[in-house]
């Protein structure tokens, strides 16, 4: 790819946020914190953001609750034991851990406590 952009004009991408929406901003900070493990960084009613190493996950109140699919995804060593702590922390798993063949992972679609469908995978061993 070529970059036609002037020196001056130059800049660069210092993370990735993803946006969802939380119709219960104290529900969504717990599910994304105690049973992802995400760590809070920023809480208000409107706005809160969690990380995990450069990823944000912020969370944007005014969620109706409904499924909403997002493209969400999280990698996990343990997919099983996920998709039970998931439950456990208030979501739903929409398709049990599969084995996606050549594509060298196990996949599990979730939702968690918002409505918001998100995926995890395990890398196979």
């Amino acid at each position: 790819m070529t970059d036609n952009r002037k020196e001056d004009d130059q800049f660069r991408v210092c993370g990735t946020k993803f946006l969802i929406s939380a119709q219960d901003m104290d529900r969504a900070i717990r599910f994304y914190r105690d049973t992802i493990g995400l760590a809070v960084e920023v809480t208000s009613p409107y706005w809160s953001e969690l990380s995990f190493g450069t990823a944000v996950v912020a969370l944007h109140a005014g969620g109706n609750g409904e499924f909403q699919s997002t493209g969400l995804s999280f990698t996990v060593d343990n997919i099983d034991h996920a998709c039970e702590a998931v439950i456990e922390g208030g979501g739903s798993v929409r398709k049990s851990p599969e084995d996606r063949g050549d594509e060298g992972i196990f996949l599990a679609a979730l939702v968690d406590t918002e409505g918001n469908g998100f995926m995890m995978s395990q890398d196979k061993d």
